[in-house]
């Protein structure tokens, strides 16, 4: 390394040194500033936070000419794209919620907290709010000056900041409402005093809470208010990859000395400058091991490197590491970790489970009641008669003209059925049909039946459902 080299690197390290006076591994005191530097990790940040704006933007997209998903409480339907799903239907939600659980688990036991890092709604509102914080505050320095000057100059400064930061509220509410009530009847209705009160409490809440929690409570919403951040120490194991500190190659660290060379120096690769605590969210120190505070963004390798590139070492004092791979033990490839099979087997079973809900959603459905008391009733002519009670649940969005019919192994008469039954949208209709049989013609104590429900829809598809049934008679 040539003298100008070396001076230039003491240069920018005498600038590192200087600021990093100002850091200091969190204690859950005074707010802290962290520090913006670009860097790869950073990037990927920023494309995984953008999967939020789909929650912004989808309440606009349509689908055959209304809202593509609509959460339509109050009419008990859920309309999602040219699928309706009914309160009958959420045995869907169950396998939905399961699979996203067991896929967040997977995720800790594989890379740790990723979802905590890049895709959380509290880390990526709170990532905007600073953002915002920054570009009207300045630096971090600049900021942490600003917490000690006098309430006039402040209230002066952060008054724009906290403006754009309730507007940021009032959007996520907004959108949020937007999904349930409709985004052009909620813009129709919200601001003329039209709108009901759950859409205004809905809105003023979550105004409210975004306001608090990623303009204020930040980080600590993390330490204090996450349950996850509680348990997900107990889901990691020495093959988790997460954000580690090499330190063998680190330690001892030290400062860089004036004259030092890399011959001659005594310390290990780590130079003490406190940049990787210096960006981090949450305020941890890397290098004292996995702590709470770590939300696996990655944002101390961006900081690490971009200091070791300074000082002409090698990158990645600071990596995604698992500790066996620290401990120069071979690392064990994914496809014989048992955990791995096991969480892909249980996703398998729920996806196939919400496709096979989705896949078979018919616009009717039909559900048949036997009549229990009495089984069966011996007619005048001889012939025995079972009385059944059909419901029928009408999942379109027009009133239907529901046809029935029936069939079984032996020769039935089907009565009360002459005509269609009107069914309305959304809704349950009951019926009493009567099937016959003469008693000559019944094999044996029971027989099957199935009931048919066929209907036209206004576009000219036709659709129908069946159930299977059982018809009593006496014992031969």
């Amino acid at each position: 390394m040539t003298a100008n080299q070396n001076a230039d690197q003491r240069a920018a390290m005498d600038d590192i040194y200087a600021e990093a006076e100002h850091w200091h591994v969190n204690t859950g005191g005074e707010t802290i500033h962290a520090k913006r530097i670009p860097g790869k990790w950073r990037r990927i940040k920023w494309i995984a936070s953008s999967v939020w704006l789909i929650f912004f933007l989808g309440p606009y997209l349509s689908w055959n000419g209304r809202q593509a998903v609509l959460f339509d409480i109050p009419n008990r339907q859920y309309h999602l794209f040219g699928a309706t799903v009914l309160p009958q239907d959420f045995w869907m939600l169950s396998l939905l919620l399961l699979f996203f659980a067991i896929l967040l688990a997977v995720a800790t036991a594989l890379v740790g907290r990723v979802y905590c890092g890049y895709f959380c709604f509290q880390t990526v509102w709170t990532d905007v709010f600073t953002w915002i914080e920054e570009k009207l505050e300045g630096s971090p320095q600049q900021r942490r000056k600003l917490d000690q000057a006098p309430l006039g100059r402040r209230i002066g400064v952060r008054s724009v900041k906290h403006g754009i930061w309730l507007l940021i509220g009032f959007l996520t509410g907004f959108s949020f409402v937007a999904w349930f009530y409709g985004a052009g009847p909620l813009w129709r209705d919200f601001f003329v005093g039209n709108a009901n009160g759950a859409a205004y409490g809905a809105v003023a809440l979550f105004m409210v809470g975004t306001y608090v929690l990623a303009g204020w409570l930040r980080e600590q919403t993390c330490f204090w208010l996450c349950p996850y951040a509680r348990i997900q120490g107990v889901m990691l194991d020495k093959t988790t990859v997460v954000p580690t500190y090499d330190v063998a190659r680190g330690e001892p660290r030290g400062r860089m000395k004036k004259g030092e060379t890399e011959d001659n120096r005594s310390t290990g690769d780590c130079v003490d400058c406190n940049q990787c605590v210096a960006v981090c969210p949450t305020g941890v120190d890397i290098r004292q091991g996995q702590q709470e505070g770590c939300i696996t963004c990655g944002l101390c390798i961006d900081a690490c490197d971009a200091v070791m590139d300074k000082v002409g070492r090698p990158r990645g004092l600071v990596r995604y590491a698992s500790l066996d791979e620290l401990e120069g033990k071979p690392v064990k490839p994914l496809l014989l970790r048992a955990r791995v099979w096991v969480y892909t087997a249980i996703l398998t079973v729920a996806l196939a489970g919400i496709l096979y809900g989705f896949t078979t959603l018919s616009a009717i459905e039909l559900k048949v009641l036997h009549e229990r008391a009495p089984l069966f009733v011996l007619l005048s002519d001889g012939s025995i008669q079972n009385k059944y009670t059909l419901k029928m649940l009408n999942k379109s969005n027009d009133d239907l003209q529901v046809t029935i019919s029936a069939e079984s192994p032996a020769p039935i008469t089907l009565v009360g059925a002459d005509e269609p039954f009107q069914v309305k949208h959304g809704e349950v209709s009951p019926a009493i049909v009567f099937v016959k049989i003469a008693r000559k013609d019944l094999p044996s104590e029971t027989v099957p039946v199935i009931f048919h429900a066929k209907a036209v829809l206004p576009d000219g598809r036709d659709i129908s459902t069946e159930r299977e049934s059982a018809f009593f008679g006496p014992r031969r």
